[in-house]
């Protein structure tokens, strides 16, 4: 009977592994203070799993706080014993709050007692001037101890069995280097199967952070150890789950400081999650991930001070999983980056097919100790580079120049170079590997952004692609390859230059239009600048264009053309910048070549780089076209109408420009589209004025010379290599009218020279003909013109109505028929809503969906 007896005690006090078990892991954050306590001793017994075991850190500071009580004392300064004072009352007026009379009179004993004890060691440090690596772990442990008591006791209070553990007693583990240690698995269970089975309980408040040494000296797990303890606690119990509480809603697809669109990541596989991890996210350590991974149990990252969010599940990624589930998903599961790196780079012929090479160079960076974040070698052999911290880089060289004196000075190897400041940018994503396009994707978006790839490595598992950029490119790239991989709002820093009456129509329409943009079509434009020739208004978000108008009044500051674009495009949160020209200015044109070489694109109606000199507009189109930076000039010849596009498509697809002539002018066209029956010129160019159709002085629109740099633009997209002293225009101003001082001057004189314009005018109608103000590229010619013209009354040409402009190109596949494109080619809306179609067409380039 007694045997029996004996046997069914030894049953119930033995330790029961499994699915019943949870564990959770609440950092210093969330036992920070009195009320987040209660907070997590609330979420403890809403945990209704049959078992549970909670792993506490130490109170937030409290760490920190115990570092510099050792600091101080080897420093033999004696403040250390008022700090250590600090802490004492930290946790004495937190019990006070929490805990109950016997709980508390109990507590406040074992904390008086072990504050003597450190004061005792503290004492000891401060004679000795230094400090053991096992006093050091001793003292920085007791933060955990004390709030794991703490926690138990208030768990108690309110209604549920629960025992406290100093994973002293239970977790062994052995140093493996600095600042590292390994889990003695078999030694821990059979400890902790003692300690269970002498403190039984449904609910167990655990130490995190601290150890034993395999001769039972306290040790530490270093730094972000809780999270380890709790992962090999995890996978001790052999727990459904280890839940990880935080700050944070889960695991983002990058840093959101950095990029404001991040999502949280419903799911990681452990490597996902692993590599992250390595390249700098906010993740877990890779080490805290090995002992879930081997009874694949799921690590979940939840955000305490937000119950609603789900948090982000680590666990095995099965091959359903990966071919159905995710289909729809981004094959790059996240980004992280790493920054203050350097690339050193050895080189020379003589490390091609020499055995050791590679050998003899890491052993060199070893002998220093120094970390080697990413390596990359070309095929050839020729060289080895690879990524360091920057503050090891000089010690690395110097170690390699050293090592290689002899290869150097034979010119065996021809350098071993150092590039400073960079950063690394990974892609991480198990999908990767079976997922084609994904390197060109990637490496599109970087070349989008004007950014250049200084180093290469991925490995053959294909979950990580690893770049090195220059570190002021970090953020940018890192937002660009985010933006294309999860359909986040392609974000465009814009500086309107010239808010006269196309700029500030421009800036209505994108108020009116910019939520819509966002939410429906995934793009976020955002106006960084705004300048005229006198004021400027600048931000480091967004101009609110709502009321534009006033800030540029209130908050204006003088203009400066180079401090301008520097906002604009020096925003590194952006990726990429756009400079709209609504100015008919030279000067500002003469800027183009520039911008576009500091990957800045531009969008213009102003003609005068288009028109200016031959060579200069040479150059200009040449840079476009090797570079990243797209140049969109639509509205330079028909305001919102499609000239430019269609010509540009008939070339493309491989068609042959004979002709293109056209009414170019919407002033001209009114104009002439009036002058009918026995109406005056001067009548009808004095009510085109007054419509406002005409600039302030008519004789800019009657000179021809508009519709001359309109004709020399489609005569260079046509491939003339024509000036604009090429192109005779015959003027409509007088000559005697044209040294007039002012505009009212001029339109007082000109009624004595309507007689001219009625004779030409009847002339036309004698024949059945009509007078158009045309612009002509003669192609297969090889000249353009720009003059009055007459044309039959069923010629499309003489049909047109108001201030439409119509062209018609003649090609090899439209020689029959022309291919007619017409419509209002002037006024302020018709113009920005051609420069807004640029605006766009640009965003779809940069990787908005269509």
């Amino acid at each position: 009977m007694a045997d029996v007896v004996r046997e069914t005690s030894i049953e119930k006090v033995q330790l029961p592994k499994g699915e019943t078990w949870s564990v959770h892991k609440f950092g210093g954050t969330c036992v920070g203070s009195s009320d987040r306590l209660r907070n997590v001793a609330e979420i403890i017994q809403d945990d209704d799993s049959e078992r549970k075991l909670v792993v506490v850190s130490a109170m937030s500071k409290v760490t920190d706080m115990m570092y510099d009580l050792i600091d101080k004392a080897q420093s033999r300064d004696d403040s250390y014993i008022a700090a250590l004072d600090a802490v004492l009352e930290k946790h004495r007026l937190t019990a006070l709050d929490l805990l109950q009379v016997d709980d508390l009179a109990k507590f406040l004993s074992r904390l008086h007692h072990d504050i003597d004890n450190l004061k005792a060691m503290l004492h000891a440090i401060y004679i000795a001037g230094h400090a053991t690596e096992s006093f050091t772990d001793f003292v920085v442990g007791h933060g955990e101890l004390w709030s794991a008591q703490i926690l138990a006791s208030l768990v108690r209070k309110n209604g549920t069995d629960c025992n406290w553990m100093d994973a002293r007693e239970v977790l062994i583990v052995s140093p493996a280097g600095s600042n590292h240690v390994d889990p003695d698995y078999l030694e821990s269970e059979k400890r902790l199967e003692k300690w269970f089975s002498q403190n039984p309980s449904r609910t167990i408040i655990a130490t995190g952070f601290i150890a034993s040494t395999p001769q039972n000296i306290p040790t530490t797990l270093k730094r972000d150890g809780s999270d380890f303890s709790a992962a090999i606690m995890g996978a001790l119990f052999r727990a459904r789950q280890v839940t990880i509480w935080t700050d944070v809603d889960g695991v983002y697809s990058a840093d959101p400081r950095k990029v404001s669109e991040a999502v949280v990541l419903k799911t990681l596989s452990y490597q996902e999650a692993w590599e992250m991890s390595y390249f700098g996210a906010n993740v877990l350590h890779p080490r805290t991930i090995i002992p879930v991974m081997q009874y694949e149990i799921p690590i979940v990252i939840r955000n305490i001070f937000n119950l609603s969010a789900p948090g982000t599940m680590i666990c095995r990624s099965s091959v359903n999983e990966l071919e159905e589930g995710q289909r729809l998903e981004s094959s790059v599961k996240g980004f992280a980056t790493i920054d203050h790196l350097a690339l050193v780079n050895v080189e020379g012929t003589g490390m091609a097919g020499v055995p050791g090479t590679a050998s003899a160079i890491f052993a060199a960076v070893k002998d220093v100790g120094a970390n080697v974040i990413m390596i990359s070698q070309a095929s050839s052999e020729h060289s080895v580079c690879f990524a360091v911290p920057e503050k090891e880089v000089g010690a690395v060289a110097k170690a390699l120049e050293s090592r290689f004196r002899q290869a150097l000075d034979a010119g065996r190897l021809s350098q071993v170079a150092v590039i400073p400041n960079c950063s690394i940018l990974a892609a991480v994503g198990q999908k990767m590997a079976s997922t084609p396009g994904v390197s060109a994707t990637l490496f599109n978006a970087l070349a989008k952004a004007n950014i250049n790839v200084r180093a290469i490595a991925q490995g053959c598992s294909e979950y990580n692609i690893t770049l090195v950029v220059k570190r002021e490119d970090c953020v940018r790239a890192l937002r660009a390859v985010h933006s294309r991989f999860y359909l986040s709002r392609t974000t465009i820093a814009m500086g309107i230059i010239g808010p006269g009456l196309i700029g500030s129509t421009l800036l209505d329409q994108l108020r009116d239009q910019a939520a819509v943009l966002k939410e429906k079509f995934k793009i976020d434009l955002r106006v960084m600048g705004i300048t005229g020739t006198k004021t400027m208004l600048l931000s480091d978000t967004s101009i609110d264009l709502t009321k534009w108008r006033e800030l540029q009044k209130e908050k204006g500051e003088v203009a400066d053309l180079e401090e301008f674009v520097r906002n604009v495009h020096g925003n590194h949160f952006i990726p990429n910048t756009v400079l709209v020209d609504c100015t008919s200015d030279s000067i500002i044109a003469s800027h183009y070549c520039n911008w576009l070489r500091r990957g800045i694109h531009l969008i213009t109606p102003n003609k005068k780089a288009n028109s200016g000199p031959l060579d200069q507009y040479l150059r200009l189109r040449a840079l476009q076209r090797k570079s990243y930076a797209h140049y969109f000039y639509e509205a330079t010849v028909g305001a919102g109408l499609p000239i430019i596009s269609t010509l540009q498509g008939l070339l493309e697809t491989g068609d042959k420009i004979l002709l293109i002539e056209g009414i170019f002018s919407g002033t001209l066209s009114y104009i002439f589209n009036n002058f009918i029956g026995t109406r005056a010129f001067s009548e009808v160019v004095v009510e085109a004025k007054e419509a406002g159709y005409t600039e302030p002085d008519p004789r800019d629109d009657l000179s021809g010379t508009d519709v001359a740099r309109k004709v020399i633009i489609l005569a260079r997209e046509s491939g003339l290599k024509l000036e604009l002293s090429d192109i005779p225009v015959q003027s409509l101003v007088p000559e005697l009218l044209r040294g007039c001082a002012s505009a009212e001057e001029y339109l007082q004189q000109l009624p004595q020279y309507d007689h001219d314009m009625s004779k030409k005018r009847q002339d036309a109608e004698d024949q059945g003909e009509v007078l158009r103000y045309v612009g002509v590229v003669d192609v297969a010619n090889k000249k353009g013109t720009v003059e009055l013209g007459r044309y039959k009354k069923d010629h499309p040409f003489a049909q047109l109505s108001g201030s439409d402009n119509i062209i018609a190109f003649t090609t090899e596949r439209y020689k029959q028929q022309p291919l007619i494109v017409r419509g209002p080619g002037a006024g302020a809306q018709v113009t920005a809503g051609g420069i807004f179609s640029d605006i766009l067409r640009l965003a779809s380039y940069l990787g908005a969906p269509s």
